[in-house]
């Protein structure tokens, strides 16, 4: 049996690997990491409650490392799930610093005590498509390293120091680099959970630019998937993109959201101008990961957005009050 621990799994996306990892991996233990309190049910989704093979616990990872790395010596993970990442572009070009000190120093220094000890069996590290830039076709792994971004530019020297120290010193690593994702519990200043809100209050999305960037949007549960399938099955050193097979515009993100509420499109958001640095598609080829590891999407957009809706339509009381954007934190 297994120790996992996942590092950013605060978040939406930690939460619902941390779920799948609970009910798909006959676990011995999966402990969350992240550097605020728990959040409550909208957000943590009820994760680990009456299950005694999951834990909580705080650090943050920048700041704390040498508690941290205490922690890690104490529980002994086999397998690490790193989430832990500043990912909001337009504040990255701001604060560039601080997502160099968490998606570059913070990952050196956890890697750097992770490489002298020996219970670690692979550490799983959570990459972006934002990498790559924009894109005309879909991408492989290893076509170029474009990004148009601080925050795009991190997470590439992030898979750069993984890479090296794997080739060099045999550290046991993977890169996953998926597309948008999304998934009920997700933070409200993101364009889906935003969209669901604005259909539930009557309050208007301000849809840059019109929404004529396309992403490839992919749902948590298939992340999840994609995690675990690594995590049992891949050869260490590999880097995986996972994503859909088409990208979709933001407008038609909106649009099916409105579609799923009953009502206009014009009543759900207002065009706003573009933000600037914008990347225009992220469209990934995931073939790699088909071919060799079995993984493909499962859950389609249709079916993602209901499920958006309906977590909406659950914990609205809970949310409708919440502030639908984004706040920065070190």
């Amino acid at each position: 049996m297994t120790r996992y621990l996942i590092t950013g799994g605060n978040g939406v996306f930690g939460i619902h690997t941390a779920l799948h990892l609970l009910e798909e991996a006959d676990p011995e233990q999966v402990i969350c990491v992240g550097r605020n309190f728990e959040r409550p049910d909208p957000f943590s989704l009820g994760l680990g409650r009456n299950d005694d093979r999951y834990s909580y616990k705080q650090f943050h990872l920048t700041y704390e490392n040498d508690r941290f790395c205490e922690f890690l010596d104490e529980v002994k993970p086999q397998v690490i799930i790193n989430f832990a990442a500043l990912s909001e572009v337009p504040s990255s070009f701001k604060y560039a610093w601080r997502y160099y000190d968490t998606n570059v120093t913070a990952l050196s220094k956890m890697t750097e005590h992770l490489g002298q000890r020996d219970y670690l069996e692979r550490f799983i590290h959570i990459g972006s498509s934002e990498v790559y830039g924009s894109v005309a076709h879909p991408v492989k792994e290893d076509s170029p390293i474009v990004p148009s971004s601080p925050y795009a530019a991190s997470k590439a020297a992030g898979d750069m120091h993984l890479i090296s120290i794997h080739n060099v010193l045999g550290f046991p690593m993977n890169i996953l680099r998926p597309s948008n994702c999304y998934g009920p519990g997700q933070l409200l200043y993101r364009i889906l959970p935003r969209a669901v809100l604005c259909g539930l209050t009557g309050r208007k999305l301000p849809l840059q630019g019109g929404g004529k960037a396309e992403k490839s949007y992919m749902h948590a549960k298939d992340l999840a998937r994609a995690i675990l399938a690594v995590a049992e099955k891949a050869p260490l050193g590999v880097t995986y993109n996972m994503g859909p097979e088409e990208p979709v515009t933001i407008r038609r993100l909106v649009e099916m959201t409105a579609a799923e509420f009953g009502i206009p499109f014009e009543d759900i958001c207002d065009i706003v101008p573009d933000r600037p640095g914008q990347d225009m598609r992220y469209w990934l080829d995931s073939s790699l990961i088909q071919e060799t590891l079995g993984w493909e999407p499962k859950i389609s957009l249709d079916e993602g957005i209901a499920s958006m809706v309906d977590w909406g339509r659950t914990y609205f009381d809970q949310i409708r009050e919440l502030p639908d954007f984004f706040q920065f934190q070190a």
